[in-house]
């Protein structure tokens, strides 16, 4: 079974983000780049189903020296080989310019009976790219799963998604698919010394927007879908009033502000 396992760098949690000059995203030189914890779920998955039913899992990242280091410690992880997608045509790129360069990717490697990706980035966190990823490919998908099993010689699979107040429900679907992962579905391993002496021994390769054969309007920010102007620090508006006076007479006054200025009542 062939697994695909996309990895998203993302800012160390522990960051602190400054917006930048021009207020469309945050200074990013100085930061440190960290794997999007969703996609270490992910990953962990795709070499569980391996480790059970064979194959190879291949990490895919796109970005510059930050996605290589996600995709040289999903290689000390026990991944197999790895794709970087790296180009500065990639820049800027929105999900579904994303979506659409991952899928090139996927594709002229020989395609995939698996892509798993993480439910959500740490960043934007839209959940929308493993979605699109699908369509791109033309595959069957769930999102928000929680429990994967494998039919690899019936090329089915029997997923558990999890659903709002509480609710799993059990889908089936055929092979290829892209399922999107949800935090906590395993506990993802650390990288062994092993492992990360393994990592440079195995296949490393980079593919530009030319390489995929990707249209100069079909990627990063010229094949967006949509354009960030600004983004903005929210502005603290709550403050504390305290009410004196005798119980009966701050009763009085609470009611009187919820009656005229809050109007709740």
């Amino acid at each position: 079974m062939k697994i695909f396992s996309c990895i998203k760098p993302v800012p160390d949690p522990a960051s602190r983000l400054i917006i930048n000059e021009t207020k469309t995203w945050i200074k990013d030189q100085d930061l440190t780049f960290v794997a999007s914890e969703a996609d270490n779920y992910a990953l962990e998955e795709s070499l569980r189903l391996k480790e059970k039913h064979g194959g190879e899992v291949v990490v895919i990242s796109m970005g510059g020296e930050e996605a290589a280091r996600v995709l040289r410690s999903g290689l000390a992880m026990g991944a197999d080989r790895a794709i970087h997608l790296f180009d500065p045509k990639f820049k800027g790129a929105d999900e579904f310019a994303a979506a659409g360069t991952l899928a090139r990717a996927i594709l002229k490697d020989g395609g995939a009976d698996l892509v798993l990706a993480g439910v959500q980035s740490d960043d934007l966190g839209t959940g929308m790219t493993g979605t699109m990823l699908a369509e791109f490919l033309d595959t069957a998908h769930a999102t928000v799963v929680v429990g994967v099993e494998a039919a690899p010689d019936s090329k089915s699979l029997r997923v558990r998604r999890e659903l709002e107040g509480g609710i799993n429900e059990t889908v089936e679907l055929p092979m290829p698919a892209v399922l999107t992962i949800q935090f906590g579905i395993n506990q993802p391993r650390y990288a062994s010394l092993k492992g990360i002496m393994a990592a440079k021994k195995k296949e490393f390769k980079i593919w530009s927007a030319a390489d995929l054969g990707l249209a100069d309007g079909a990627a990063g920010k010229a094949g967006a879908m949509y354009e960030v102007k600004e983004i903005l620090i929210p502005e603290r508006k709550s403050k504390v009033e305290m009410i004196s006076g005798t119980p009966e007479e701050a009763a009085a006054t609470l009611v009187e502000k919820l009656r005229k200025e809050a109007k709740v009542l």
